[in-house]
């Protein structure tokens, strides 16, 4: 089989990792991929705010199924483009992606399908901002309606922080927010892929947005994961997929809409039960590196299953004993203007793990150099989420970016036993 991934982040390098370990999977191309893609896979240059580009890459390289990494090339319909030219293609159509590209849409889905999620208020003003702020009261929690990198949203008790956050995505085209209330409970990432009428989920994993240890500073696009919950309680990924899964994949089937790729549900554990805080319509980063890191299962079986409606005929994924672990590395200054040109050095002896790349390039010299604020993600497995925990920072210690940084603090709470579910 020779696949095409699109993409070039770590979530991009976790998948054509984990083909490369897939025995029929002949052929593995990325476009536009990094520089660590590029000594696992073959690269091509494509522009990937174009939503033709990857049919024409994938015609002249007679690929037999792509997997679309980001939500980008999703939202203007990259899937639509390859299924007319009747290319196998994992990941949904334009329209379904909108249940990330839009989070009113996905409000609207999650009323019609009854799935339980935060009230919420779309605003298109100043003044319906302020009062679904203090309808809610603090905290306040902010969101971009549109794409913005998993970077739109806003949690804070300081009103007037939530009201600057808010005239910020008024300025953009088309430009609405989303005021919601406060989820309390720990947060859970579940990926599940279907094919648009059956869904199998992933392992649940743990992601931490927040840049600086002990969740404090700006949001990021991720900073760390680990997988599985050892908290989570019985029976949670059941339940998940069939009172949130299921019927929002079955609703946007109903609208003539189906979803074929990775539904990933950001969920809350609340004292009032389960809670959808987002949806993404990809694999999530950081989340994929740990999910597919203990993934048994060929993933190019199941996504290939996925993609031409057959996933119903699949049985029960496999997976790894253990835990895994992933730190994100990321550019000086990081979220808010990172450094890009500074080289990256990995020493030998990372041990049980491994490093996947981000945000990097190579240099007119053949440096591998930063080019994102995301540098690379060092993941690790273990027995037991303490030795996963030891084996990921003993190699963390081996990379040398000039600035960088990262959280010490990743799984930690859950390894200590201080992650708790509401009553």
């Amino acid at each position: 089989m020779k696949v095409l991934v699109l993409g070039s982040g770590a979530r991009e390098h976790a998948i054509v990792r984990a083909l490369s370990q897939d025995p029929d999977v002949t052929q593995i191309h990325v476009a536009p991929g990094n520089a660590g893609i590029a000594a696992d896979a073959v690269v091509h240059a494509l522009d990937l705010t174009d939503a033709m580009a990857p049919t024409a890459l994938a015609s002249e390289l007679g690929i037999d199924l792509v997997i679309i990494g980001p939500e980008g090339p999703l939202v203007i319909g990259a899937a639509d483009r390859l299924r007319e030219a009747g290319i196998n293609v994992f990941g949904p159509s334009g329209a379904a992606a909108q249940l990330e590209g839009s989070k009113a849409f996905a409000k609207e889905i999650m009323a019609e399908a009854g799935v339980p999620t935060a009230l919420a208020h779309v605003c298109d003003t100043r003044a319906e901002v302020e009062a679904a702020l203090d309808q809610f009261g603090a905290p306040y929690v902010v969101k971009d309606d549109g794409l913005a990198a998993g970077k739109g949203v806003v949690v804070t008790d300081d009103r007037a922080e939530a009201i600057e956050h808010a005239l910020s995505c008024f300025e953009k085209q088309d430009g609405r927010v989303v005021i919601e209330e406060y989820l309390d409970g720990p947060e859970v990432s579940l990926l599940c892929i279907t094919d648009g009428l059956a869904v199998i989920p992933l392992l649940p994993a743990q992601d931490f947005k927040r840049v600086f240890d002990g969740d404090l500073g700006p949001n990021t696009g991720g900073m760390g994961a680990y997988a599985p919950l050892p908290w989570a309680p019985a029976g949670m990924v059941e339940e998940v997929v069939a009172r949130v899964v299921q019927p929002t994949v079955d609703e946007l089937r109903h609208r003539g809409t189906p979803f074929c790729g990775v539904v990933y549900a950001g969920l809350a554990l609340t004292s009032r039960g389960v809670r959808v805080i987002e949806f993404n319509a990809r694999f999530g980063d950081p989340e994929t590196q740990v999910v597919l890191a203990l993934l048994k299962t060929q993933l190019s079986h199941v996504l290939e299953a996925a993609a031409t409606g057959h996933l119903a005929d699949f049985g029960p994924l496999a997976w790894h004993e253990g835990s895994a672990v992933t730190v994100v590395v990321a550019a000086e200054n990081y979220p808010a203007n990172p450094m890009t040109g500074d080289v990256v050095t990995i020493q030998d002896g990372l041990g049980e793990a491994y490093v996947l790349h981000a945000g990097t390039k190579r240099d007119e010299h053949g440096a591998v150099v930063t080019a994102g604020g995301r540098v690379l993600s060092v993941v690790a497995t273990g027995a037991s989420l303490g030795q996963a925990r030891e084996n990921v920072y003993v190699a963390v210690n081996h990379v040398e970016i000039r600035g960088s940084h990262h959280r010490s603090d990743i799984a930690l709470a859950a390894d200590e036993g201080r992650v708790h579910v509401p009553s």
